[in-house]
């Protein structure tokens, strides 16, 4: 599974919009995605996302940062790197998270969980909104620096 999992970690690092449409090299036809915004079955439903992510953003891309294997499963950790169209023009976000990916037999990705913090990674980078859920994670915090 090591080969698939490093064709796998080439195919997030360099991809494309134009990519999207050969997810099916990488997906199995039922395969499973889930992050904190999405929850989809079946190869369409993913591209839709993966096309969306390109619609809405700037020059997203992934850049993995570490990874681990396990068999049939493996977890990318990753930055996602991208601009905002509407604000913050210019300026290249982050965010940090992971993916734990499950392998069918033929080295296709069959499940695909994300998990990354929204409230830290996305939504305090928002005009106004950050502001309110940085100030609510200070008054939640034990620690209020």
């Amino acid at each position: 599974m090591n080969d698939a999992v490093a064709r796998i970690e080439a195919f997030f690092t360099a991809l494309t919009p134009a990519d999207v449409a050969r997810m099916g090299e990488f997906y199995t036809a039922d395969a499973t995605f889930k992050d904190p915004f999405n929850e989809v079955r079946g190869l369409p439903a993913i591209q839709r996302i993966f096309s969306h992510m390109y619609e809405a953003l700037e020059q997203p891309r992934f850049v993995i940062t570490a990874r681990l294997v396990d068999g049939p499963q493996c977890f990318l950790v990753w930055e996602f790197r991208f601009g905002f169209r509407h604000f913050h023009k210019g300026v290249e976000q982050v965010v940090r998270g992971g993916s734990h990916l499950l392998l069918a037999p033929d080295g296709r990705i069959s499940a695909h969980r994300d998990y990354w913090d929204a409230a830290e990674e996305l939504y305090e980078k928002l005009p106004m909104v950050g502001a309110f859920m940085r100030w609510l994670r200070r008054r939640a915090s034990l620690n209020p620096s």
